[in-house]
């Protein structure tokens, strides 16, 4: 499978920028193939696709280089986030530490990172007050599995959503980076933010996770440094909520005594498992595959040991535990994993994508049209694009890659030379102007020239708000402490009496469009939290 990475778009300007290094002529490329498969008993919303890494170790065991990862672990953050790592789990989930995604890898790259956590302290909250909740542009807020969200696979809030980012801790260490796609919004978010992405070096192979059902094509192009020889491929493969009668709810159950945990589910179901493949580095094409997993990760993260298979991991489910991924037929035989390593003649770099087309848009969504590059100028399929969005300011070669460029990670199959393309970006503000840039790249990862077009939102419908409304808007969150109380305010208060009937439907009925307003700008969410501090405050003497 080709991959492709995202970014923004609407209707003024088509530029494309010169190139900023020539080809090499030649180089050496591993290509790694492997179908993954999804099960088919589950729920949407215990069933997320599996997360995915892999790695080249030298014939010693020696660790060499990360070759992919899938974007929830190597841009998002998923092993090192805010919160417990047994924190319940739900659609995107935003909270809890997953060191039980690739204990395995996770333990053989050598790097350690600072460990992140609430800025409050509290590892156990899924609330947190407004000065610590920052826009969140990529997870959902905690839900509970009876949303109709929850099966949607929907962030069931399309206003405003916030997360605290967390803090780096000074003493406590992780093997899992940090998100990498997050810019600090001063006087909410930690300083320790600005530090993410420089923390982070598994962006530049992280991608979208494969589509399952469909043979997935990496390709990772060789240090030139790299001496030939005989090394192996590593592939660790984990799924949540892939439970069975040894891995189960009761044997890995939720925390209990702790807040919030009618929200999410239990996830701690089968342990990641592996896949090993020897292959040789040379000036022929070798090939080398595997039908079997090798063994399979600690349930607890807590150390990189490879257990030996046993009967404690399910066999005979599809898309559950070893057969995570698919018996894939070859021309020369099957596999499950497949490795081949060969030169690559190079002589031209890629084309430019061409002719991008806004063909729909809402307030908050943009899909687009473009036509497919050349490998080797205008020959051949690429082997993927980059694509990168700003808001307000123009993408250029020197900012691509700077976190300030949000880079979606979507997966777009690969058309040919000419042939119509089309992808669309979500989580975009009203009534805003984006600069979005695509370039292909082809197997020996050169780029084409920037394709640069730029276009605004349209705004907001009147009335167009879920029902968070102002408070919710201004504390970032329906868990809030202080939001929760003024529900109970409204409840046990408010509604009790004729003008207070009146106030809660004035509030309702004037709210939405309010909190519409108020969730897009942090200097309004200040403004609300003041007018509402008065209120907040007799809540909070109705406690005491």
């Amino acid at each position: 499978m080709a991959f492709v990475r995202l970014t923004a778009l609407t209707a003024l300007s088509l530029v494309a920028s010169p190139v900023a290094a020539a080809p090499r002529g030649e180089c050496r490329v591993v290509e790694l193939a492997f179908q993954p498969m999804q099960r088919m008993d589950l729920s949407p919303g215990v069933n997320p696709p599996p997360q995915i890494v892999a790695w080249v170790e030298d014939r010693n065991g020696v660790y060499v280089d990360t070759v992919f990862i899938t974007q929830e672990t190597g841009t998002y953050g998923l092993g090192n986030r805010p919160g417990r790592f047994d924190l319940n789990s739900g659609p995107l989930w935003p909270y809890g530490r997953r060191i039980t995604t690739f204990p395995v890898w996770a333990h053989k790259h050598g790097l350690e990172f600072p460990e992140l956590v609430f800025q409050s302290g509290e590892d156990t909250n899924l609330s947190h007050q407004a000065g610590e909740s920052s826009r969140e542009t990529y997870y959902c807020r905690p839900m509970q599995r009876l949303e109709p969200a929850w099966d949607a696979l929907t962030c069931a809030s399309p206003g405003f959503v916030g997360t605290d980012k967390g803090k780096l801790d000074p003493t406590k260490r992780s093997k899992y980076p940090p998100r990498q796609d997050v810019t600090r919004v001063p006087s909410v978010d930690s300083v320790d933010v600005d530090r993410f992405g420089d923390l982070n070096p598994f962006d530049t192979v992280s991608q979208a996770t494969p589509m399952t059902g469909v043979v997935a094509d990496i390709s990772w192009p060789l240090p030139e440094d790299l001496p030939a020889g005989d090394y192996v491929m590593w592939v660790e493969v984990a799924k949540e909520f892939d439970h069975n009668a040894t891995y189960s709810a009761d044997a890995y159950p939720a925390p209990s005594g702790i807040p919030w945990t009618e929200y999410g589910v239990a996830y701690r179901g089968q342990p990641s498992v592996l896949y090993r493949v020897p292959f040789t580095v040379g000036a022929t094409e070798t090939v080398a595959s595997t039908t079997d997993y090798i063994g399979y990760g600690d349930p607890d993260g807590l150390d990189g040991n490879v257990r030996a298979p046993d009967a404690t991991i399910s066999s005979t489910v599809v898309g559950s535990g070893a057969l995570r991924f698919a018996i894939v037929p070859d021309a020369a035989s099957m596999y499950r994993v497949r490795v081949t390593a060969r030169p690559e003649p190079d002589v031209e770099n890629p084309s430019s994508p061409t002719e991008i087309a806004v063909v729909d848009t809402t307030n908050t969504t943009a899909t687009f049209t473009f036509f497919a590059s050349g490998d080797d100028g205008t020959i051949g399929k690429v082997k993927g694009y980059e694509i990168r969005y700003r808001a307000q300011e123009l993408v250029t070669e020197a900012n691509f890659d700077e976190p300030g460029s949000i880079d979606p990670h979507l997966t777009l199959p690969i058309g040919e030379p000419g042939e119509a393309q089309t992808f669309t970006l979500a989580g975009l503000l009203p009534t805003t102007q984006y600069s979005v840039a695509i370039r292909a790249l082809d197997d020996c990862r050169n780029v084409s020239a920037l394709t640069v077009f730029e276009f605004t939102t349209p705004e907001r419908k009147f009335g167009e708000v879920d029902a968070c409304f102002i408070a919710t808007a201004a504390y970032g969150s329906p868990l809030a402490a202080d939001v929760q109380m003024l529900r109970g305010v409204r409840d046990s208060v408010l509604r009790k009496t004729v003008l207070g009937e009146l106030a809660v439907e004035a509030y309702y009925t004037f709210g939405p469009a309010a909190a519409a307003v108020i969730g897009e700008s942090e200097l309004l969410r200040a403004t609300a939290r003041e007018l509402i501090a008065p209120i907040v405050r007799y809540a909070r003497s109705l406690r005491r």
